[in-house]
This record gives structure tokens, sequence and C-alpha cells, in this order.
């Protein structure tokens, strides 16, 4: 195995944590069209699946495939049983007091878009304050601009420093007793900063707002315990944590989510129904209306037990020790900038190198390093306003995972240079 001078060094046994798991993930023995081994860095979008899940989707549809909470034969209970395991899973997971707190629903964005049309529209006013920063994902913008458009609540956004992490001078200026809700990322999955919740979290609370937590890119890079950080509501998303895609989860605290209205109504969230009026279901399932993705809430469960088994602290240490060599490598590169701080600037920020290059379309770069086999993102992210920040429309971006290999990083650097000598040479 590689090391580079002034990586942090960890013991053999973790070193070889990508060894020891790379197997369960059968997508990785494709090959390119040129024979050329899979590298996978593109993370961040979306995780592979590992063996564990993709038996427990098989298992569900081949031998327990029934709709839930609504049957008594034998099908329908073990169906029920494995779908609400999924939400002790899942709480666990996170730590949380109750699966109670526990709201499956399609993804991260449908959870915000929940709290913003529930307690949002419950509970804000024209003047009061939504405090978002300016680089968060679509998905924690574009449902609190809606919101503002229905309440006229402002939206205000605390920007960045020079070296892409949260400015918390401009933080604790535009925090104030007008505020009624702060709602940020965890990990940015552009600039990769991870934000400081154990500082930002207590400020809110103390001017009496709320704070929503994206912990879409944390998840399964790191322990994240909700207790411990005092949050009001997080959100995740299944497809980022090994899991399908199609389920995401709500967390939060329970008294608040008995305040706030349904989201959708339909079956499943009812107690009674009358052709005048309805009442609602007892927690999480007030909102959880219809069907739910059954087969795919059980294989997040799969997918929450195997990220446990392989132990997130020993994710974060392995995944650390990658991103600094990523960082390391691409300084060979002659006019690329990396977006976002360092990890010598911030040990824990994610495992990820957003980058642009002087002179060539970050465009350009993924189409020609996916023709040799290796899969990386470009474009804005789903992070315009951050992006027109910066004055550009476009950057790539790499990203790890736990099933990454200095020896991927090596390859993908290699081409990256020779895909930017190529484009250079002919711009």
């Amino acid at each position: 195995m590689r090391t580079t001078t002034g990586l942090p060094q960890i013991g053999r046994d973790l070193g070889s944590l990508a060894s020891q798991y790379r197997s369960d993930f059968p997508i990785l023995e494709q090959r390119s069209a040129d024979d050329r081994p899979l590298i996978y860095l593109d993370h961040a979008a979306t995780s592979q699946k590992p063996n564990a899940v993709l038996d427990a989707l098989h298992h569900y549809y081949a031998c327990d495939n029934a709709n839930v909470h609504r049957g008594a034969h034998q099908l329908s209970v073990r169906a029920t049983e494995a779908f609400e395991m999924a939400r002790t899973i899942t709480a666990r997971f996170i730590r949380a007091q109750s699966a109670r707190e526990i709201v499956f629903t399609r993804n991260a964005s449908e959870a915000i878009n929940l709290v913003a049309r529930t307690w949002g529209d419950a509970n804000l006013h024209e003047g009061d304050e939504v405090l978002l920063t300016v680089m968060e994902h679509h998905s924690n913008l574009v449902p609190w601009q809606l919101l503002s458009q229905r309440t006229g609540c402002v939206l205000r956004h605390v920007g960045i420093t020079e070296t892409g992490e949260l400015d918390l001078d401009d933080f604790h200026a535009k925090l104030s007793d007008r505020t009624r809700l702060f709602s940020l990322v965890h990990i940015s999955n552009t600039l990769g900063c991870c934000n400081p919740l154990e500082q930002l979290i207590p400020a809110a609370h103390s001017v009496g707002a709320l704070v929503l937590v994206d912990a879409c890119q944390s998840l399964a890079h790191q322990s994240v315990d909700v207790a411990g950080l005092d949050a009001d509501f997080l959100v995740g998303s299944s497809h980022k944590l090994c899991g399908p895609t199609g389920i995401g989860f709500l967390w939060g605290r329970q008294r608040l989510l008995e305040d706030m209205p349904p989201f959708l109504g339909g079956g499943e969230m009812i107690e009674n129904v009358f052709l005048d009026h309805s009442t609602w279901a007892e927690l999480p399932h007030k909102f959880e209306a219809g069907t739910p993705a059954i087969g795919e809430a059980i294989g997040m469960g799969a997918a929450l037990n195997y990220l446990q088994s392989v132990d997130l602290n020993a994710i974060q240490a392995w995944e650390s020790q990658l991103t600094h060599y990523l960082f390391d490598r691409l300084q060979v590169i002659e006019g690329l900038r990396i977006l976002g701080p360092t990890p010598e600037q911030q040990p824990d920020r994610g495992a990820l190198a957003t980058f642009l290059v002087d002179g060539v379309h970050a465009n350009d770069i993924a189409a020609l390093m996916d023709a040799s086999g290796i899969c990386i993102r470009s474009g804005h992210h789903c992070c315009q306003p951050l992006h027109r920040l910066y004055g550009v429309t476009a950057s790539a971006r790499a990203s790890l995972g736990f099933i990454s290999t200095f020896e991927e990083i090596d390859g993908f650097v290699e081409e990256l240079s020779s895909t930017v000598t190529f484009l250079r040479a002919h711009s």
C-alpha cells in the first residue's frame, strides 16, 4: 500500500478496510470497453450496493411480498415486521430515542419538503426568518423559497470564508430573534466542509430557533448522534447509505412531530374516516400516506446494519487517509484549484474533492474520464448559487467511499493529468 509523508497513519487492520469489503460490491467487477477496471469515484452522488442489500431486496420480493399493516395473513405479518424493523434500525443508527421519531419518505428532499409544508406552514408568518447557507443543495433551498412565497417569511443566507468554510461571523450577524428556523447541510456535497454543528445549534436555540440538519453527506461517513447534536430535525437518504433509491427518512423531536399536521392524505395515515372529516393515525404513520416503499425500507435497514458492521469510526479514519492522499496527488496538475478547505485546514471535512482546471471545462473532463472507465461528477452538483458565488457554471468532483483505494486515486489522477493535457492541446 502506498503511503505519503504527512498522511495520518492507522493500524494495519484498518489499512486494509477497502480490500476487506470491496468483494461485497458486485458492480465493482465491471470493466470498461477497453478492459480497464471500473474506478467509481462518485460516492457523493450515490453509493454502490453490497450483496447484503441486494439479498434483502430479493428475499422480500421472493418470500414476503405483501402490503404492510393491513393483512392478517402470514406474508403481510412478515412484511410488516421487516418494514418496522427497518424503522427501528434507522432510529438506532442515528441514536434516536424512539422509532416513532422516524418518518419514512421517498428521499431527503421529500423529508425537507415535509417540514416546510407542515411545520413551516403552521408556524411561520410574514416577517419571520429562515436562515440558510449559500452552500446548500437545491433540496434545502427550493422548499423554503416556496414556503416564503406562501407565508411571506424572509430567507437569509450565511456566506462562506475564503477557504470555503461557513462564515461564523456572518452567521452570528444574521441570526436574530426573528430567526425561527436554521436549516443547513452537515457536510457540503461541493465544498466538503463539515459545518460545526456543536457551535451552531446552541446558538440557534439561544434565540428560540429550531434547527434542521441535512445529513445526506455525513451519515455514511461518520457516526451521527441526534441526541448529542441536539438538533430538532434531521434528514437522510438511503441511496447515499449503500441502500436502495426511493427511500429516505425524517427524524424529528417527537413533540414537534405530534404538533405538526399531516403532509399527504390517503390510506394508512388515518385513524377514522367519515364523509366530512377524518382523524389521524399516531406517529409516525400520520405522515406516511398510502402504500410505502416496503422493499426499499427493508433494503435501507440492511444497508444500515451493513455500515455498522463495517464500523463508522473505521470508515471515517480510512476515508480521512484517502482524502489526504487525493488532495496531495491532485497538486501535480498545473492550474487545478480545489474548492473548500484542505484536510489540514479542516481534518473532519468530507471525503471528496471538487475542482476547477484552468482552460478546461468540467464536463469535458468527466466525459473523457468515463471513456477510460473512471466515474466522476461534473456540473453544478445541485448547488447553482454556490457556483455563481465562485463565478463558474460547473466543476468536477471526485468523491470517495470506504471501498475506495490508493490505487484508484493514482489511476484517477494519472488519467486526469492526461485528459487535461489532451484538452488543452485541442482547445
